[in-house]
């Protein structure tokens, strides 16, 4: 069974900000993980901003996971996505 991908105003806007070469390792990755999101995926400690996250080398994907679906919160480096804004 495949996850659909459904990404967030927030996780858009995000990506947008990347460079080209990190957003098509991004997308070949969230492909692969679609298919068996909790094979790839970790349980955050910090629920504020999500329940699992992604790694992708030094890119950290923030998700929910509900009704077949995965929800895309936040996208961003590792130094950087876990600090508030």
């Amino acid at each position: 069974m495949k996850f659909e991908l459904v990404y967030t105003k927030r996780a858009f806007k995000d990506i947008q900000n990347l460079d080209q070469h990190v957003k098509l390792r991004l997308k070949k990755s969230l492909e692969l993980f679609s298919v068996s999101p909790f094979d790839h995926a970790e349980k955050l400690t910090n629920h504020s901003i999500g329940s699992y996250r992604f790694r992708v080398r030094d890119y950290r994907i923030i998700f929910d996971v509900g009704d077949e679906r995965i929800i895309i919160l936040h996208v961003g480096h590792r130094k950087e996505i876990y600090r508030k804004k």
